[in-house]
């Protein structure tokens, strides 16, 4: 009796198995029958009718659809090549791999439409299409990001990543640690590439094992950039295109948080300088040092002749008579008073020298405020966030992406790609065609990255959210994305080798120099 009870059972947990199987092999198969609505499905993330890079993973979604039970999705190309996709019982609409890379070879350059049938109770319903536009320009496939908790008190769990935007794989470039120690306790942050690419690396480590991680030909040593001069240390990086300098911002940075207001916290500066630090020879010297000016985010044009910066003045901000101890205190209490402008100022890299700086953006006459200059590759335009004052502008809901077109002096705001909620730090990717940027579009408060295509007349389309296998892991991730930066190629030097670097050594301390040295002969 006993070994036909066990007998049934077995039976029937194969059967279970079998109809599960069955059942998750199903075909996906298009409604025999449906009624054409006018409005488009409704989908998370939201893929409606934007355009797409030719290498981009597949673009799985949720269906949010009220009342759905289940859902197919029908992608089309213009030469009658279909994909088809069914949801799974959580709405979801994955679609397979090499169906998709197929299928965006075929269409480069064309229009996917993509029609949704969902089934409600009252029968299936077929969407009016949306259209996929496959650009001809590929994206750079690399996206590196620091994933950190909103806190404000620990370093815990924070970490640089790179993820790959052909598929799904993600690689942890360095973390700090997985728990809270107090001798261990370290920040990570300012990762930054030479060109798009990962060949040239740096970032900054804070509290216990500071200093500055350089990365050259797959080695990395640490580096001290202090000096009595210089305000703290190294914060805001920018490789210079073809020699071995870094332009470096100095700051003093305070956090304000906010009892009431739209906002949670302010973050700004109470001074801030110019440094530029050559690599080679471990030196630095002062590119700007002023104390009623506030000199930050660097970034150099592709021809490596003029540095672009934001520029504060704050002098008359601060009566004459304050003491430095109460100088911050007195910014703070005017925050919503800084505005920052775009500047630049030329660099002739064979002598490496400056010459006199200019206005490229006068925001400050707007009560308008500029941070975050990014230069196109191909030198023809400034990518810059906007919002009402200051320049920390990822807590800043004014916060815009912005562009200055250098050959027409025309700036404008790229609507397309903007939400009403933060959109922040950015990155060209090395063809100019596309640009990844933070935002908090989606609830308000966690950092995600978008991506938007740039066209050949300078203007955005509509942005999208960074593809998922699994769509809800843009909201079940409890994790802000921060300093998104694309790269042609993949960060080569191990964790551990970076972790014995942050860990294992104290770092050399630059020299100061009053002027660096001319460059090297060729």
């Amino acid at each position: 009796m006993e070994r036909k009870s066990t007998h049934r059972i077995t039976l029937t947990c194969l059967l279970l198995m079998l109809a599960l199987a069955t059942a998750c092999g199903h075909k996906a198969e298009v409604p025999d029958q449906a009624t054409a609505v006018e409005t488009q499905a409704s989908m998370f993330p939201d893929y409606r009718d934007i355009v797409i890079p030719p290498n981009i993973a597949p673009l799985n979604f949720q269906v949010r659809d009220s009342g759905a039970t289940a859902a197919v999705a029908l992608l089309q190309g213009d030469n009658g090549q279909e994909v088809l996709a069914q949801a799974d019982r959580s709405m979801t609409v994955r679609i397979d791999t090499s169906a998709w890379r197929g299928l965006l070879t075929t269409c480069k350059g064309k229009d996917i439409r993509v029609t949704v049938y969902v089934q409600t109770p009252a029968g299936w319903v077929k969407h009016r299409p949306h259209t996929l536009t496959v650009a001809n320009e590929d994206i750079d496939p690399y996206l590196s990001y620091r994933l950190i908790e909103p806190g404000y008190e620990l370093y815990r769990q924070l970490g640089i990543y790179q993820r790959n935007l052909t598929n799904w794989d993600e690689r942890a470039v360095y973390e700090n640690n997985r728990t809270y120690e107090e001798e261990e306790n370290h920040c990570i942050n300012c990762h930054n590439y030479r060109n798009q690419s990962a060949q040239d690396m740096l970032f900054h480590v804070r509290a216990h094992h500071g200093g500055t991680i350089i990365v050259q030909n797959g080695k990395a040593h640490k580096v001290q950039v202090k000096d009595s001069t210089i305000l703290s240390s190294a914060v805001y990086p920018a490789w210079h295109p073809t020699q071995d300098l870094v332009a470096f911002s100095t700051n003093k940075t305070g956090q304000i948080f906010h009892a009431y207001h739209a906002e949670k916290l302010e973050v700004m500066d109470e001074a801030s300088d110019m440094l530029l630090y050559d690599v080679s020879r471990n030196e630095v010297s002062h590119v700007f040092r002023s104390r009623d000016e506030l000199e930050t985010f660097p970034a150099w044009a592709p021809s490596g002749d003029r540095l672009y910066y934001c520029s504060a003045q704050v002098g008359h901000l601060i009566p004459s008579e304050t003491p430095d101890s109460m100088r911050g205190l007195k910014l703070m209490q005017c925050y919503d008073s800084i505005y920052y402008d775009l500047k630049s100022v030329p660099f002739n890299p064979g002598t490496r020298t400056f010459g006199e700086p200019r206005t490229e953006v006068h925001a400050a006459i707007h009560r308008h405020s500029i941070t975050l200059p990014r230069i196109s590759p191909d030198g023809r335009y400034v990518l810059y966030t906007q919002g009402d004052y200051g320049q920390f502008h990822i807590w800043h809901k004014s916060s815009d992406l912005w562009v200055k077109n250098l050959q027409t002096d025309s700036c404008y705001n790229l609507r397309e790609a903007n939400s009403p909620d933060t959109d922040s730090f950015h990155s060209w990717s090395s063809n100019g065609r596309w640009i990844a940027f933070s935002s908090r579009r989606i609830d308000g408060n966690y950092t995600r990255v978008f991506i938007a295509y740039f066209d050949r007349q300078g203007h955005a389309h509509k942005a999208f959210l960074i593809p998922q296998e699994n769509p809800e892991h843009n909201t079940l991730l409890l994790k802000s994305y921060n300093v998104p930066e694309l790269t042609r190629d993949a960060v080569t030097i191990s964790q551990a080798d970076l972790g014995r670097c942050v860990r294992g050594q104290d770092g050399e301390r630059a020299r100061y120099r009053k002027h660096l040295a001319p460059a090297p002969a060729k």
